[in-house]
């Protein structure tokens, strides 16, 4: 085992620049609870550096399977007309599946 590392602290800044990137607004005690949290969850896996890998080979995948790539071929028996398409809609404008707004 490798030397045992300090504990790791995220600063106050540090978890504000993290709330800022996740567009985030944050309480003062929101900020005091993230960090406890997060630095708990940094220092938790600052403990793989504590493992000796020094004789172990790098990977890029362990499990030897390899993509398999299929042609794209449209099968004409699957294939709807406009009208089967629509005929199950709740809701249709012309040739076109009606929804609601998400924006």
């Amino acid at each position: 085992m490798k030397k045992k590392s300090k504990k790791i602290i995220l600063s106050r800044q540090e978890i504000l620049h993290l709330a800022k990137l996740a567009k985030l607004r944050l309480t003062e005690n929101e900020v005091q609870k993230f960090q406890k949290q997060l630095s708990a969850i940094v220092d938790y896996f600052s403990k793989l550096n504590e493992v000796n890998t020094d004789n172990v080979e790098p990977v890029s995948q362990i499990t030897e399977l390899v993509n398999e790539n299929v042609d794209d071929e449209i099968n004409s028996i699957r294939i709807l007309s406009l009208e089967e398409t629509l005929k199950n809609s709740k809701s249709k404008n012309n040739d076109f599946f009606k929804v609601k707004s998400i924006f």
